[in-house]
């Protein structure tokens, strides 16, 4: 067996908050490879954050990400890890939402997006531009901020993926899963055996039920060992990134991380049969046959093994696990709750003042933060010292105290005032 330990995150992002982020993915790195994985898979634009907005029409925006890339390799965190690393870059004046993978303090490639989001609340062709030339790279000379820090000068940039001794891996970015003509079709035609994405998306009511049916249905059909990677929180606008990183293998989920959290960082792994994909894609006579009059897909080789593990019967592949999927009620409750927590404790804020007028949308409100109290006091309970920190700071509480109660600490954060109106009683 060809046994692969992969890892991929949520991770709570803040739009412009470099030091903050880059704290996250550094803590990311650190737990993927704690856990034994030599794949590491990170959010779309997680250096900068998602909802940076006009900020990236900004040059400085991008130079502090690379600054923060630039960081990443100085240390040795990448030692024996591919990471992939989602930031904007500018190429001959085009700035575009790339993936970049890092191996053992090195770049080996810039992915840029190839399809764009740009209906509902996304707004990408705003700031972005969408790779044209599928297929091609080309040569993309480093700013020197960062090529003389890792001593490397040039790096190929497009559409292509990488070519290593016991695998071949490939990304796609959040919309391109959506797209009817999904880069990991022809990447798995080609041979590519591991998919990575880092996406940027929001909550949605049932949104998730397709997201997961549309990475379940890309392996199925095609095979493959799919990594996807989502933000989650409130990055500092009015929507909430809803998470749930996972793992797929031939259509199956193997491992999900949770879709509503306070926690800043969550790390989920999972151990994969890599033979497993090659002998599932044998046995459709039909993919073979697409495959092998595919169009070719250019590839760097790297000269490294991810397949790290010895052999051992007692070490089994991760299984398939039943996906989890909230009630719709559930989801009205935990986003906006989630929302409200990220909101108050990036804000200064000391707590909300809502005017109770009597009708439905005030008492919404009110319940609303009634689950977002019950979910830091659950944080509380895991363990998660940052939530802590913050609900003491907030709640002002002193001489050791902190919640440890949901309705004593609304009393300490939430306040009403009844607002009368025509229609009041």
């Amino acid at each position: 067996m060809r046994l692969l330990k992969v890892a991929t995150c949520n991770l709570n992002q803040w739009a412009m908050d470099f030091d903050s982020n880059l704290q996250h993915i550094k803590a990311s790195i650190q737990k993927a490879k704690a856990s034994g994985a030599t794949v590491r898979v990170g959010p779309e634009l997680e250096i900068t954050g998602y909802g940076c907005e006009d900020h990236f029409l900004e040059p400085d925006t991008i130079t502090h990400a690379w600054e923060c890339l630039k960081d990443i390799l100085a240390e040795d965190l990448t030692r024996g890890i591919l990471c992939n690393i989602g930031m904007p870059v500018e190429l001959s004046g085009v700035r575009y939402n790339c993936q970049v993978f890092c191996l053992n303090q090195k770049i080996l490639l810039i992915r840029p997006k190839i399809c764009l989001a740009n209906d509902g609340n996304y707004r990408e062709l705003r700031w972005f531009s969408a790779w044209k030339h599928r297929h091609q790279l080309v040569e993309y000379q480093l700013p020197s901020i960062i090529a003389d820090a890792v001593s490397q000068k040039i790096v190929p940039f497009g559409d292509g993926y990488l070519s290593f001794i016991d695998t071949n891996i490939a990304a796609e970015t959040c919309e391109e899963l959506f797209t009817p003509d999904a880069p990991h079709i022809g990447l798995a035609l080609s041979g590519v055996e591991v998919f990575t994405n880092g996406s940027g998306s929001h909550h949605q009511l049932r949104k998730l039920n397709t997201r997961l049916e549309l990475i379940q249905s890309g392996t199925y059909k095609s095979g493959g060992v799919y990594i996807y990677s989502n933000q989650q929180g409130c990055d500092g606008g009015r929507l909430y990134y809803d998470g749930c990183a996972c793992i797929a293998v031939n259509g199956d989920i193997v491992a999900q991380g949770s879709q509503f959290s306070l926690h800043d960082v969550e790390v989920v792994t999972a151990l994969v049969d890599l033979d497993a994909v090659l002998s599932y894609r044998g046995a459709i006579s039909s993919l073979r046959e697409q495959a092998a009059s595919a169009s070719s897909v250019p590839s760097i080789r790297v000269d490294f093994k991810l397949c790290n593990m010895k052999e051992n019967l007692r070490i089994f592949p991760s299984l398939p696990i039943k996906v989890r999927y909230h009630a719709p009620e559930e989801e009205i409750a935990l986003g906006p709750g989630c929302w409200l927590w990220d909101y108050l404790r990036r804000s200064g804020a000391s707590g909300y003042l809502l005017p109770l007028s009597g009708g439905a949308d005030s008492s919404s409100v009110a319940a609303i933060v009634g689950c977002m109290c019950q979910l830091v006091i659950n944080a509380i309970a895991e363990g998660d010292e940052v939530v802590k920190s913050d609900a003491i700071r907030i709640g002002q509480y002193t001489n050791g105290d902190f919640p440890t109660d949901s309705k004593e600490f609304a009393k300490h954060i939430f306040y009403t005032v009844f607002m009368g109106s025509e229609n009041s009683c």
